[in-house]
């Protein structure tokens, strides 16, 4: 996966799998995400429908470098969980993905080599069992302009292969905002320099 690919691969839908290991169960559930709110909000939705679990552990991956990412054991021993987690998304190439494995102890210990085998199983199983596609990476702009120049604005979006999402009147200046795909935006940000009273700001990549 290229920092410059104006695509990225992540999962549809929601999944989930579940492992056994001498007695103790491990419930593996894998959402798509957009950003870290997001996980705030689902990891608080598994520990409400699973209060009685021993351990909530995860981790999750956004953008299209390896360098966004968190993961957490949760109480148990250091890097048998988070991380054997973070490595089945790896290997599954997705990202915008958060996978949270419920564990309740069976009354057995594992280990760290059988807590690292189970993990890592639970979360690979639940990412097989997802759908996955491949999505357009995308940069939101707003565009400010003057009112006369409107359109000018949207003749120069629409030549630029531009989505506009949302348009504001502002009084005496126009605002609109858009996407484009990450491969076009420095042929973009090169192109409206040719128009002085287009303002362009950046909001997101997404």
């Amino acid at each position: 996966m290229s920092l410059f690919a104006d695509t990225y691969t992540t999962i549809e839908a929601p999944s989930k799998a579940e492992v056994r290991e001498r007695g103790s169960r491990f419930f593996a559930f894998a959402f798509p995400i957009e950003n870290e709110n997001q996980v705030k909000e689902q990891l608080k939705t598994l520990r409400e429908e699973y209060p009685d679990a021993t351990h909530h552990c995860y981790a999750y991956k956004l953008g299209l470098d390896n360098n966004h990412y968190r993961v957490n054991d949760d109480g148990e021993p250091s890097n048998s969980a988070g991380r054997p987690i973070l490595r089945a998304i790896l290997s599954a190439g997705v990202t915008n993905v958060l996978v949270v494995v419920v564990r309740y102890f069976g009354g057995k210990l594992l280990g760290v080599p059988g807590l690292i085998q189970s993990y890592g199983e639970a979360a690979t199983i639940a990412l097989k069992n997802a759908t996955v596609l491949e999505k357009e990476l995308c940069s939101h702009y707003r565009m400010e302009y003057p009112f006369e120049l409107e359109n000018e604005a949207y003749r120069f979006l629409r030549q630029e292969q531009a989505t506009i999402t949302a348009h504001h009147y502002t009084g005496e200046q126009n605002e609109i905002e858009f996407s484009l795909r990450l491969g076009r935006v420095e042929r973009v940000l090169n192109a409206v320099k040719s128009y002085h009273q287009f303002k362009i700001y950046y909001l997101y990549t997404i």
